[in-house]
């Protein structure tokens, strides 16, 4: 019953969690009644589920009490039959009595730790379902491939694949490409089509199901993997920020303790970043706010292009990273 009260609660909860997320959006759509309406219907759910938990819990609690009375009331009966019988002294009876209270306490609390007891057990099992998932790509692997340095030649060969969460869905199919090094190649096609995928193989944050990914004519799963994404930098549509300065940011992508500042500019310079900073009233040192809210959107992906020259990659994915970015900056 506790499963069945933690699982609609949470879906309550992410519900709420995405109004508030997507605020402007339920506002400038005017969408805040129905959203109301929405969270009412999610909030009947757990209630319900928690006055039905409340009543057996209820039942429980009320038929220990019951028995506890029933085992006193019987002793006390059969102990005063044993002293009139002289079988036993009152002494003994009292002593019998403290015991037969004690342990009817402890098993009343008991009763009523049940509840809890399978909360926490719930929330454990669901903390064990996290840790105990396994991968195949392995991040922290040791093994493999250790490059000093990369050319950067790129090609899918015969490429078989769908996400594990869609896997009725196939993206690519006999899927083969070729991308030599040191030229810009542009993949252009419709939303849907696959482009961020064949990014996502790149950075093996995916495996093909059935055929290959190499980099310098080598399968991509031979590599080290901390080892080959240091060589590669990636810059999506929507960049994360940090909740930190901008400095702080655009030194996210590099894995140096020291960064000269002068490196910072001149990356933030290659985005055409380093004027609208500069403007700003702290410059470099501005707050990003949590997930860059300080900023806009073109001025998030312009820190997130000078994130990713500052790391001077010999693979840059962009993946429309100049989406929301003017005519001139682009």
């Amino acid at each position: 019953m506790s499963s069945k009260s933690t699982k609609a609660q949470q879906e309550s909860s992410k519900l709420a969690c995405e109004a508030v997320s997507n605020l402007r959006t339920i506002t400038a759509f005017s969408s805040q009644d129905r959203i109301l309406k929405m969270l009412e219907m999610a909030q009947q759910r757990p209630i319900q589920e928690n006055f039905r938990q409340s009543w057996f819990a209820g039942i429980g609690l009320g038929l220990s009490q019951f028995l506890m009375s029933c085992t006193w009331a019987v002793n006390y009966w059969y102990g005063g039959k044993l002293i009139i019988d002289g079988y036993i002294t009152k002494k003994a009876l009292f002593e019998s009595f403290m015991v037969v209270v004690s342990t009817g306490r402890v098993i009343a609390d008991a009763g009523s730790m049940t509840k809890d007891l399978v909360k926490g057990a719930n929330v454990v099992s669901s903390i064990f379902a996290i840790l105990d998932r396994r991968t195949k790509i392995k991040p922290d692997d040791p093994g493999g491939f250790k490059p000093e340095t990369l050319m950067g030649e790129i090609e899918f060969h015969d490429v078989h694949f769908s996400y594990p969460a869609r896997p009725n869905v196939v993206i690519f199919k006999d899927f083969s490409i070729k991308i030599e090094a040191g030229k810009s190649t542009a993949l252009v096609g419709q939303s849907g089509s696959g482009k961020s995928t064949i990014i996502g193989l790149i950075e093996r944050f995916y495996d093909p199901f059935k055929g290959s990914v190499t980099i310098d004519d080598m399968n991509i799963k031979s590599y080290n993997l901390k080892s080959l994404r240091k060589h590669i930098a990636l810059v999506s549509q929507e960049p994360t920020l940090t909740n930190g300065t901008i400095r702080d940011n655009i030194a996210y992508g590099t894995t140096c303790d020291h960064i000269d500042e002068i490196e910072i500019i001149e990356a933030a310079r290659v985005a055409n970043a380093h004027d609208f900073i500069s403007s700003l009233k702290d410059g470099y040192e501005t707050w990003c706010g949590d997930k860059g809210v300080q900023l806009s959107g073109g001025q998030k992906q312009r820190i997130a292009i000078a994130r990713a020259m500052l790391k001077n990659p010999k693979v840059l994915l962009l993946d429309e990273a100049t989406s929301a970015l003017d005519n001139n900056s682009e």
